[in-house]
């Protein structure tokens, strides 16, 4: 053993002598160095006799990125990806749309026509005949964005903890006080004494009368009689079918009932009487709201849809026969497109969003919270619930 050990050691010493030589060219250069243990496959044991390496149970992993591993059943060797970064996706599948029969929906019905002709269209919308049909599904989650009276969407914020926001004002003022075949109302203190027909108990129409009444001397609950029916459609009805009926409607219902039966006039326009008062703000009808959640989630989504939904509102407001046509479509059928016709130009259809919907909705609402807290919900709503963008 010890004649093995001087042999290997005398070839190393060899080997070293003829790589110094080989690399130094022309010039020579001596050194000095002390080889370092070298690792292989083999080891000596302390006995000095060469022993094999034992195996590593651990595969050699790959470069690739994937690792690779033993499978415990089979003992294979198997490779496992490497899971990828979480990425938020930053457009949903649809955005859920829901509008109230009549401006509101009236003012985004290009966007309405353009999602029901193209099946890549972001959005899918639904048409509904009262705000109560539609508060349920804003609370549950079921939509996205809906169009609501005003108050109800300060109400709706404070009822979810700040759930929803508004992303835009989409309608002024469109109450009216409409008369059947007599000239008795001149004034909102005409109207004491009298029985009016309305609609949208709980929501704008309903605190928007009551604090116009109050204003002008009239105790709503005691000086009146206010009937509420659970649609406009309901109001217009009771209204053709009595001689000197009182109701208040919103266009295009005003429109509506005038075409259906000679004698309707409108009486009162309560956006000018709202004026008259000079309280520092204007009267609102409509505005659109999103879930909080939503507004987070899809920042761009709702980018597009304001977008889009400002391109809708300027092709309402200036193409009146174009735009008629497609509220009178029969898929759509918001109103006939004779009677959209005629009232388009009263809807007061706007999209007003950023500082300018701020300043305009929270003055609104701050009059009607001091007449009656409930018309907002107990409360003022806080800045978040205003989206400014």
């Amino acid at each position: 053993m010890k004649k093995k050990t001087a042999m290997i050691s005398a070839l190393l010493t060899a080997a070293m002598l003829v790589t110094a030589g080989c690399s130094g060219g022309a010039q020579t250069t001596t050194t000095t160095a002390t080889a370092a243990p070298v690792q292989t496959d083999a080891a000596t044991d302390a006995s000095g006799e060469d022993v094999e390496a034992p195996e590593s149970d651990e595969p050699e992993q790959p470069s690739d990125g994937t690792e690779q591993v033993i499978d415990a059943e089979s003992g294979e060797t198997v490779s496992e990806e490497p899971e990828p970064d979480t990425v938020l996706d930053e457009t949903p599948d649809k955005i859920r749309i829901a509008a109230l029969k009549g401006p509101t929906a009236m003012g985004m019905v290009q966007l309405i026509d353009n999602s029901m002709n193209d099946e890549a269209s972001l959005y899918t919308c639904s048409i509904y005949a009262a705000p109560d049909e539609l508060t349920p599904l804003i609370i549950q989650g079921n939509v996205d964005v809906a169009c609501i009276p005003a108050n109800l969407a300060s109400v709706l914020y404070n009822k979810t903890e700040g759930a929803v926001e508004v992303i835009g004002i989409n309608t002024l003022g469109v109450l009216y006080i409409v008369e059947n075949g007599t000239e008795n109302i001149n004034s909102t203190a005409d109207l004491k004494g009298k029985t009016i027909y309305a609609s949208g108990q709980g929501s704008t129409p309903e605190y928007a009368l009551k604090y116009l009444l109050k204003q002008n001397g009239i105790d709503p609950e005691t000086d009146v009689t206010i009937e509420w029916k659970s649609e406009h459609a309901e109001c217009l009805t009771a209204i053709t079918n009595e001689e000197g009926g009182i109701a208040m409607l919103p266009q295009p219902f005003v429109t509506t009932a005038m075409m259906k039966t000679e004698g309707i006039r409108v009486a009162l326009d309560l956006t000018k009487e709202w004026e008259a008062l000079d309280n520092g703000s204007a009267m609102l009808t409509g505005v659109t709201v999103a879930r909080k959640e939503f507004i987070e989630t899809y920042p761009d989504a709702l980018r597009q849809f304001l977008e889009d939904y400002k391109a809708s509102v300027d092709f309402v407001t200036s193409d009146t026969d174009g735009a008629a046509a497609l509220i009178g479509k029969e898929e759509i059928n918001i109103i006939p497109e004779g009677v959209a016709k005629k009232a388009l130009p009263a809807c007061n259809i706007v999209l007003i969003t950023g500082s300018e919907m701020k300043d305009k909705l929270s003055g609104y609402l701050n009059v009607l919270a001091d007449a009656d807290a409930k018309a907002v919900g107990g409360k003022m709503p806080a800045d978040d619930f205003y989206y400014v963008g």
